[in-house]
């Protein structure tokens, strides 16, 4: 079973408090950090494998997924442990030959030398659907950057948070950190958490690097600190009729229903062209899907979005507890692994088209391949543009159409979606957590968030032989062409 954390030394109740304790935060931070900002990269790099270690270590880890799902309700303890343990171990791997302390380039032919430099405090905004993965992510690049971070998880993810600090403090102190500094170096806003302390943290800290609710990454963008926010999820997928529809179901079925869907990464539509639609409608349900008849899907909708928005009590549950709550007729749906609904329209009055949080996917039915592109681009218009997108294809060539045309970051072509657009073992992707979305989703970068994110760089110019052009080297063409 899972311990219970120590109880908080000080509650933020006011925005007198959150100012002045935030502020004590911060200072303990600095001064852990100037002493940190000395370290060498091996040493540096000690601290970061002790942080992974920290969430991997198999009692911890399961530890912390068991109270992750105890005190959120979302998710499920297995996926949560694999989510903790492979995220974590990809992040090392990535990082391992990083150089992030000293000179990490030097060009002599363009005279520049490339010095790694701290940020300095790094308030991290984490999520109650990763309470485990997403800050030891966070705190893992921090410290390979020679940062302090703080860690402003949501309230219900608090336990989860405070409770990884501990052990990354515990291993820390294990490879020969000072205590007083370990527990400057990664902290965690005290319980409750409030929004007065995580926006009084975004305002005082050097950088934020925020996952979350997107009224969150709009606190960052609008602090005042300079911010990495990432944004909205609502992720489809394409199904062609190259595809082989039983491994498409197969890498689909896998992707919706890990950690009961609470991946913004997680598919939240299907889009399957006419060709390929009865043969991978058959295979979905082989692979534990139940298509919802519209009785169901009716009830299906009122229980999911009550008043509206969604509810609560229903996101990332297990497909049997959604259609046990939400009153399902169906006979399969108590044995069903994601539940299918028909869609064929798009925005607020179609709530099927947006993002879910449950096991729940809405299957659209495309003419052809110039169809299922308008399909999504018509889903990213009411959300989840700038994030990804899916194809399922024996097509290269259309992966690249995707790229081209639609508003995303990344086109993940023949994965499971949530577990391949976060990195994975088989794709080139850095390991991550947080999905940069570019200007489509709001945000100012477009690859998923990684280490050189955490860093700033001072470069060093020297001279070198001039390279100036004469303007027939540059217009020489156009000159050519159009004239003077």
């Amino acid at each position: 079973m899972a311990r219970t954390p120590h109880p908080p030394a000080a509650a933020i109740t006011s925005g007198a408090d959150a100012r002045a304790i935030v502020a004590g935060l911060i200072e303990r931070a600095r001064a852990a950090q100037r002493r940190y900002a000395v370290y060498d990269q091996e040493a540096v790099d000690t601290c970061t494998l002790a942080a992974g270690w920290a969430i991997m270590s198999p009692a911890r880890n399961r530890e912390l997924a068991e109270l992750a799902v105890r005190d959120t309700g979302l998710g499920n303890v297995p996926d949560k442990i694999q989510k903790n343990h492979r995220k974590t171990l990809g992040l090392l791997r990535d990082l391992a030959d990083a150089r992030t302390v000293g000179v990490i380039r030097d060009d002599p032919q363009s005279g520049i030398t490339e010095i790694a430099r701290p940020v300095g405090v790094v308030a991290a905004i984490t999520p109650s659907t990763n309470p485990g993965a997403t800050p030891a992510n966070k705190i893992i690049n921090a410290l390979k950057c020679r940062n302090a971070v703080i860690v402003a998880p949501s309230p219900k993810g608090w336990s989860t948070a405070d409770t990884l600090v501990r052990f990354v403090h515990e291993e820390l102190v294990r490879v020969g950190v000072d205590p007083v500094l370990a527990a400057g170096l990664v902290q965690v806003l005290p319980a409750p958490v409030t929004k007065e302390a995580t926006h009084e943290l975004m305002r005082q800290a050097d950088l934020i690097v925020a996952t979350g609710s997107q009224s969150n990454i709009r606190a960052a963008y609008s602090s005042g600190t300079p911010a990495f926010g990432v944004g909205a999820g609502n992720v489809a997928s394409i199904v062609d009729e190259t595809a082989d529809p039983a491994t498409a179901a197969g890498l689909i079925a896998l992707s919706k229903t890990f950690d009961n869907a609470t991946s913004c990464s997680s598919e939240n539509a299907i889009v399957v062209v006419e060709a390929a639609y009865e043969a991978t409608l058959a295979a979905l349900e082989r692979a534990g899907g139940v298509m919802l008849d519209a009785a169901d899907t009716e009830r299906l909708r009122e229980a999911l979005w009550p008043d509206g928005r969604l509810s609560g009590t229903l996101i990332a549950r297990a497909a049997p507890d959604i259609a046990r709550l939400a009153g399902l007729q169906a006979s399969a749906a108590p044995r069903s692994r994601f539940l299918m609904v028909g869609e064929s329209g798009f925005g607020p009055a179609h709530p099927y088209s947006g993002e879910k949080l449950a096991p729940v996917l809405a299957v659209y039915r495309a003419r052809d391949f110039e169809h299922a592109i308008g399909i999504v681009d018509s889903i990213y218009a009411y959300q989840g543009a700038g994030h990804s997108v899916s194809l399922h294809s024996r097509d290269d060539h259309r992966a690249r159409e995707l790229a081209e045309r639609l508003p995303v970051s990344r086109v993940i072509v023949n994965q499971a979606h949530c577990i391949a657009t976060g990195g994975s073992f088989d794709n080139g992707l850095p390991f991550s957590l947080s999905m940069g979305c570019g200007t489509w989703g709001g945000n100012g970068f477009s690859e998923n968030m990684h280490y050189r994110h955490y860093l700033n760089v001072t470069r060093i110019a020297r001279v070198i032989p001039p390279r100036e052009p004469s303007e027939d080297d540059i217009f020489g063409a156009y000159f050519t062409a159009h004239g003077r």
